[in-house]
């Protein structure tokens, strides 16, 4: 079974249990009036928090997808491609901590978990060649998807992601030699042209923070 059925049928079986139960509407409209007041959207705050959410989650296969095929035409499969299994390993394979979650709450958790290793990841790369592995800004989204799911919880699943990132990111990968190959690849016009499709995803999906255009380059 490929990875695209297997992505659709955990998507579709979500929804349909949201569709008969309605448990992640009712835990978003609690949320709705304890989000950040920095936190804003035009229309109606559950309608969009929902569709914010169900594309948050849609993005990871559509975002893994697309980031294989970049990362082979590139030449960047070895830095990228294992990035890339975690985090699809995150989102079909969620740790034990995700369990009892169900429905798109349970998918909302496991999106948290690849989105913020792709994020983390990047970081390690911004401090060693200036530039991200994958230019694509989750910061915004990945903040509000924190205070969505809430804490503790969320900062368990950061500590998650924090570790697999220290494991993924080997520093013998980044000596002189590998920094300039990786720097000049990341610099190509034709891989920026491949990774303009992916802008600040939480603007697209419309739900930014007011001091987004400030604190955050999206």
């Amino acid at each position: 079974m490929s990875k695209a059925i297997v992505f659709n049928q955990l998507i579709d079986e979500a929804r349909a249990y949201e569709a008969r139960t309605g448990e992640l509407k009712r835990y978003l409209n609690e949320q709705v009036t304890r989000l950040h007041p920095s936190i804003r959207s035009e229309g109606d705050p559950l309608d969009n928090l929902m569709h914010f959410v169900e594309q948050y989650i849609a993005h990871v296969p559509e975002f893994l997808d697309a980031a294989t095929r970049v990362a082979v035409e590139s030449g960047l499969t070895e830095a990228v491609m294992p990035l890339l299994r975690a985090a699809e390993y995150f989102f079909v394979e969620p740790p034990p901590q995700l369990d009892g979650h169900r429905g798109l709450d349970a998918l909302l958790d496991e999106a948290y978990l690849a989105h913020r290793l792709v994020e983390e990841v990047n970081d390690c790369y911004m401090q060693q060649l200036g530039q991200p592995l994958i230019p694509m800004d989750l910061t915004v989204a990945n903040l509000i998807v924190h205070q969505l799911i809430g804490e503790p919880f969320a900062n368990e699943l950061d500590e998650l992601v924090h570790c697999a990132a220290v494991h993924m990111v080997d520093s013998s990968r980044f000596d002189a030699v590998s920094l300039d190959a990786y720097r000049a690849r990341l610099s190509d016009p034709n891989v920026k042209a491949a990774w303009r499709q992916w802008p600040c995803m939480s603007q697209t999906l419309g739900l930014e923070l007011a001091w987004a255009h400030q604190a955050v380059a999206c």
